[in-house]
């Protein structure tokens, strides 16, 4: 039998027409109870912020990223939007895929993009190549190394920490004997610790860490494009970055790398990774990776996040990976000797081991590092930051990398400083 539906107000008007004492009006009224009630249900109002329209502030955003997005980039994170598992989908993959290993200077088939920031490459790469109760050792001198550590205990790894002070570097004799004491399956180094604005040597490490059956990770999220790094001819097994800093597109992906000796340690495993987003046995086919000639749903993954991606590595393989690491190195170069001249100190005092991407002065003497950082948002606009982790209260950081990397916002920073250096100074006791 087929079954009747009304609406309120045709139940209204049947109740009119029959009269309030018909048995229509008798059979509809609990049911008109039941809408009144739903359709009162709603006590919360709608937020007076949500009945305005979105307002966001220019801003020359000149601290550890994200940095500025280039107009062409946003055109490209603004196109219409398509399945996440259309054929044209599958083809910008691709393109990415291949963008990475230009940037990752790498012929690993398994590279990918993970949705998400940093940190998710960061898990990525920890989650599936170490079990539990497996020995890793962490390289510690700022913030992403104590992040690591964390990331590699949670998931229940041995872990041992090598610690420096934040601008400390460590020696190819140490991380050596490291290893031979622990005998790790990984070792984890940061290329560009932005927390303190060094750019670590990695030269030798990879072959160190081959000699000693360890797998060597390599977190570039601050250096990539604007310092050399060569995966494949430094022994990198798993390299991974993040799609805000020198690469310019916004906050959301973060390209990752697995070598041979990488896969075949993270397929091999006893247990699952402890995350089902991140595990690779999933995105590998996601990706192409696999061999496999159809790919299965796995997530949705971010596609305007993914447009604006392939656009910013588009954009450095039309300018060459040579030309961004040599104009990184000579920006860098012309703020160094204007923060000089306004007689600041750079925190990391060898040249050869700054960060081209981001910058750290150590903190005037006679002045408040936050009411300096404040002045400058206040009346220039512009965003520099104070230290990360263990660097708190000993930095302030500029970063000019990607499309930021420019002599004229140097200038403009320098400005601005100097504006500050003039109206903040305070005594200390």
């Amino acid at each position: 039998m087929q079954r009747a539906f009304f609406s309120r107000s045709a139940l209204l008007a049947q109740n009119a027409a029959a009269g309030l004492d018909s048995p229509l009006a008798a059979r509809c009224a609990p049911m008109l109870q039941r809408l009144d009630r739903s359709m009162s249900s709603v006590t919360i109002p709608p937020p007076a912020c949500m009945l305005r329209p979105l307002e966001v502030p220019l801003r020359y955003l000149f601290g550890p990223g994200p940095s500025n997005v280039p107009p062409r980039i946003l055109a490209a994170s603004s196109r219409p939007i398509i399945g996440h598992l259309h054929p044209e989908m599958y083809e910008i993959m691709n393109d990415i895929k291949r963008g990475i290993q230009y940037a990752f200077q790498t012929e690993n088939n398994m590279t990918i993009s993970m949705s998400g920031s940093g940190h998710a490459a960061m898990e990525c790469a920890v989650f599936n190549t170490v079990e539990p109760g497996e020995s890793v050792i962490i390289a510690i001198n700022g913030i992403w190394g104590e992040r690591v550590a964390e990331i590699a205990e949670r998931m229940g790894a041995n872990v041992h920490r090598m610690v420096k002070q934040p601008g400390g570097y460590f020696s190819n004799k140490e991380i050596e004997q490291a290893i031979e004491k622990h005998k790790p399956v990984l070792f984890f180094l940061t290329h560009g610790e932005s927390s303190a604005g060094l750019c670590h040597p990695v030269d030798g490490i990879g072959d160190i860490c081959r000699k000693h059956n360890c797998l060597f990770l390599v977190d570039t999220v601050a250096s990539l494009g604007a310092a050399p790094i060569f995966m494949d001819k430094q022994n990198i097994d798993i390299l991974y970055t993040g799609s805000q800093k020198a690469l310019n597109a916004p906050p959301g992906t973060a390209p990752i790398s697995f070598n041979d000796r990488a896969c075949n340690k993270m397929f091999n495993r006893k247990t699952k990774p402890v995350s089902y987003l991140f595990d690779m046995t999933h995105l590998s086919n996601y990706w192409g990776c696999d061999g496999k000639a159809a790919r299965a749903y796995h997530h949705t993954g971010p596609v305007s996040g993914f447009f604006a991606l392939r656009e910013s590595l588009a954009i450095l393989a039309e300018k060459g990976l040579e030309e961004s690491w040599k104009k990184h190195k000579e920006v860098a170069a012309y703020l160094y000797r204007g923060l000089e001249d306004l007689g600041l100190k750079l925190f990391i005092s060898e040249r050869d081991l700054r960060l081209p991407s981001v910058t750290t002065i150590a903190i005037p003497a006679g002045y408040d590092w936050r009411e300096m950082l404040a002045y400058i948002m206040k009346h220039h606009q512009m965003e520099m930051t104070g230290g990360l982790g263990p660097s708190i209260g000993m930095v302030m950081r500029i970063g000019l990398m990607g499309y930021n990397c420019e002599k004229t916002n140097a200038d403009l920073a320098l400005h601005a400083l100097a504006d500050a250096l003039k109206n903040c100074k305070k005594s200390k006791a």
